[in-house]
C-alpha cells in the first residue's frame, strides 16, 4: 500500500525508554511533555497530519497513560499491509526527514544510534512491538533530534514555540485593534480568543514575536507580555507581571513577577514577585513569594548540570539555563534557585540556603537537613492542591505516585493486586 497524500498517516508514538528525562516524564508519558505551547504529541500530529492509532510506553506508565488517552496503549496493530509510521516520543520537533522515509526505512540519530522514526507495514509493526526484528534499512541523520536529558527541553524550546504559535494562531481571530485601554506595540502576530479577558493597562509587544492568548485566560492590569509568548487556556497573568520572550504558559496557571524563556507544563503557580528565567515548571508546583532563580553564570560560561543526584556533572551546552522543576515541587518564600538546578518530583524546599544542584524526588529540605517526604503526607497535600483546581486524583495517578515514591525512597508503602507489574521498566 502506498501513501496517499490526501489521507492522514496512521501513526504510533513510541517511548523507547532511553534517555534520562525524569522529572519531566515522571507523571506523564514522554509524548505529553510540553516543550513549547504544545505537547510533543500535539505538535507531531499537526505537523505530519497524523492519525494516531496507538502509543507505546514503558510498563510502569501503562495504567496512567491509558487514563490520559483514548487510543490503544501498548497494543500491537492487527496484521496487514497498511503502512504505519512509528515516531519516537522523545522527538519534540517535526524532522523533515521523517516524512521522507519510505516503507522499510528507519531514520536513526547518527550520534546515538537511536531510532527517530520507522515506516513499516502493520505486520512489521506488530512484529517489532512483540520483540521480533523486521527487516529495516537504517538512514542516519546528523544532529540531536531526540531529548536525552531533563534540560533538553531548552534545546528545543524556541523552535517548538515558533511552530506552535503559527499553527495555533491560524485557528484564532487576529487582533486588528487594541481592546479598550490596552496598548499594542506592533500590529502583527497577536491572536486573542474571544473568550479571553485582557484588562485595561495591559501592554502587548509583538515586535519580537507573536503572542497568543487562549480561551478563558485573564491578563490583569499592568501586565506586559512580549512575544514570542503563549498564554494557555484558563491561565492568569497577574498584575504588573513582566512576561518576556520565549515563554509558554500551559493551561490553568497563575503567573506573576518577571518570567522569561520559561515553559509551564500547566496547573502551576508563580503568584508573586521574583525572577524566573529559562526554566521548565511541572504541574502542581508552587513557587513561594520572592522565589528567584539564576539562569546565567557570572562567568557567562556553559552551564553544567546533573540529571540525578547520583550522576556526574555534564555540560548542557546552554549558556542560559534555569531550573528544571518536576511536578508537585514547592519552594518557600524568598527561595534562591541556582543556575542549572534540577528539582525532582515532590521536592519540598524550605531552607534558608539556596536550592542548588539536583534534589532527589520526594525530598524535604529545611535548615535542619534533608529527609524523605512521607508518602501519606505527600498524597494528602497533592490531593488538596489538585482539588483546588477541581481535579480529583485518580486511582491510576495515585498508584503511579506510590510506585515512584517507593522507587525513589526505597520505602515500601501500599500494595494492590498486580502492583509488582507496575515496577517493570521503572
Amino acid at each position: 500500500m502506498t501513501n496517499d497524500p490526501t489521507t492522514k498517516t496512521k501513526a504510533i508514538l513510541f517511548d523507547d525508554g532511553k534517555g534520562t528525562l525524569s522529572p519531566l516524564n515522571d507523571l506523564r508519558p514522554t509524548f505529553a511533555i510540553r516543550t513549547g505551547a504544545l505537547t510533543i504529541s500535539e505538535r507531531l500530529t499537526i505537523a505530519f497530519d497524523l492519525d494516531p492509532i496507538g502509543v507505546v510506553v514503558p510498563a510502569n506508565m501503562i495504567e496512567l497513560t491509558g487514563e490520559l488517552t483514548s487510543i490503544p496503549v501498548n497494543t500491537p496493530p492487527a496484521e496487514g499491509d497498511d503502512e504505519i509510521l512509528l515516531i519516537n516520543a522523545r522527538c519534540p520537533l517535526p524532522v523533515r526527514a521523517i516524512k521522507e522515509i519510505t516503507l522499510g526505512q528507519a531514520l536513526v540519530e547518527q550520534d546515538t544510534g537511536d531510532m527517530i522514526a520507522v515506516r513499516l507495514a502493520a505486520t512489521g509493526v506488530r512484529d517489532l512491538l512483540m520483540g521480533k526484528q523486521p527487516e529495516m534499512e537504517p538512514i542516519e541523520i546528523a544532529g540531536q533530534h531526540l531529548m536525552r536529558k531533563p534540560w533538553d527541553w531548552k534545546r528545543f524550546r524556541d523552535a517548538s514555540l515558533e511552530f506552535d504559535l503559527q499553527v495555533i494562531a491560524q485557528t484564532m481571530p487576529k487582533v486588528d485593534a487594541a481592546p479598550p485601554a490596552v496598548t499594542l506595540i506592533g500590529t502583527q502576530g497577536i491572536a486573542i480568543s474571544p473568550e479571553a479577558l485582557v484588562m485595561p493597562g495591559v501592554i502587548l509587544n509583538s515586535t519580537t514575536g507573536p503572542i497568543v492568548i487562549e480561551e478563558n485566560a485573564t491578563i490583569h492590569p499592568g501586565a506586559i507580555i512580549t512575544g514570542p509568548a503563549y498564554i494557555g487556556p484558563g491561565s492568569s497573568v497577574l498584575e504588573h507581571a513582566n512576561i518576556k520572550p520565549n515563554t509558554a504558559i500551559g493551561p490553568v496557571c497563575k503567573v506573576a513577577g518577571e518570567v522569561g524563556g520559561t515553559v509551564f507544563q500547566g496547573y502551576a503557580n508563580k503568584g508573586h514577585d521574583g525572577h524566573l528565567g529559562d526554566s521548565w515548571i511541572g504541574e502542581w508546583s508552587n513557587l513561594g513569594a520572592g522565589t528567584t532563580n539564576s539562569n546565567l553564570l557570572n562567568t557567562y560560561g556553559t552551564i553544567n548540570a546533573k540529571a540525578t543526584s547520583a550522576s556526574s556533572n555534564e555540560k548542557t551546552g546552554e549558556t542560559f539555563l534555569g531550573v528544571t522543576m518536576g511536578d508537585h515541587v514547592k519552594t518557600a518564600i524568598s527561595t534562591r534557585i541556582m543556575t542549572g538546578c534540577v528539582a525532582h518530583t515532590g521536592t519540598m524546599f524550605a531552607a534558608s540556603t539556596p536550592l542548588a544542584g539536583t534534589t532527589d524526588g520526594f525530598s524535604w529540605h529545611t535548615d535542619a537537613g534533608v529527609k524523605n517526604f512521607r508518602l501519606g503526607k505527600f498524597v494528602d497535600v497533592s490531593m488538596t492542591v489538585m482539588g483546588r483546581r477541581g481535579i480529583k486524583q485518580s486511582q491510576a495517578y495515585s498508584r503511579r505516585v506510590t510506585v515512584l515514591h517507593e522507587t525513589v525512597t526505597g520505602q515500601e508503602a501500599f500494595s494492590w493486586p498486580g502492583k509488582d507489574l507496575s515496577h517493570l521498566g521503572k
